[in-house]
């Protein structure tokens, strides 16, 4: 074979093994960016499943968005957060929303009407609670080498004690629907108003009536009380923030669907 022949052959199997190598690379390319859409679909699949489920019982049992009945009030859903007495985003919280019965956040918004005439607003810690979340406080109780939030939610209570002092519970009414945590906040300065304690803090400072706070802010946990008393709650003695709707429709009931858009 010719010099000239020789090299044209060698050059013509460069070109084919060049054109074969960059079409492979491409077919892996293809490959994984099919995999990745299959991967995106599966998951926005699942979100959707969920989405709708929440969707479902929300509809069925009469369940609302209480910022669709009352736009004004505002929401630090805490649990979607990881500033609370975990210290992470608990089980079941995929959306910082806030869901009630209808009857609830219908009585809600009434108070928060109240509220607004003495120049404050309603401001909501917790809502509906799935009961997974409340399973995910028992495991998480149960876990006694876990307390980095011990300084700033239960200084002065033994983890092993949350139980029996009623702080944690295997239910609670929130699963319900009928059951929020609440605080007010000034509408012209936009804080909190001084109550002696932070929401969540376990321990004899969050009783209703504590003998550890001021007599101011003893004052501004009974203007809480009895506003959210006049239009239909019931408060909890131990908890200043927590009230639940006396005429609940679901008393015995504890859902389980997530907190979703």
């Amino acid at each position: 074979m010719s010099k000239t022949l020789k090299g044209s052959f060698y050059g013509i199997l460069f070109v084919i093994l060049l054109c074969m190598t960059s079409a492979c690379g491409q077919g892996k390319q293809v490959a994984s960016t099919e995999v990745k859409k299959t991967e995106k679909a599966t998951t926005t699949a699942t979100a959707s499943k969920q989405q709708t489920k929440t969707q479902i019982q929300t509809k069925k049992y009469g369940f609302v968005k209480v910022t669709d009945i009352d736009p004004d009030i505002l929401l630090e859903i805490r649990y979607y957060s990881g500033y609370n007495f975990v210290g992470r985003r608990i089980d079941g919280y995929h959306a910082p929303v806030a869901y009630l019965t209808k009857q609830a956040a219908t009585a809600l918004k009434h108070a928060n009407t109240e509220f607004k005439k003495d120049g404050y607003i309603i401001k909501i810690y917790d809502a509906y609670r799935p009961q997974g979340a409340t399973d995910d406080f028992v495991r998480w109780a149960k876990d006694k080498s876990d307390t980095k939030m011990k300084k700033f939610f239960y200084p002065d209570v033994d983890k092993s004690k949350l139980f029996e002092s009623g702080y944690i519970a295997a239910k609670t009414r929130h699963s319900r629907g009928s059951t929020v945590d609440i605080t007010i906040v000034n509408m012209t300065t936009g804080k909190e108003i001084d109550t002696g304690s932070h929401f969540d803090v376990f321990g004899e400072i969050s009783h209703y009536d504590s003998d550890k706070v001021t007599a101011e802010q003893k004052k501004n946990r009974k203007m809480i009380h009895d506003v959210m008393i006049e239009n239909g709650f019931m408060p909890y003695a131990k908890e200043w923030w927590h009230f639940t709707l006396e005429d609940e429709p679901y008393t015995d009931t504890y859902f389980s669907f997530p907190v979703e858009n």
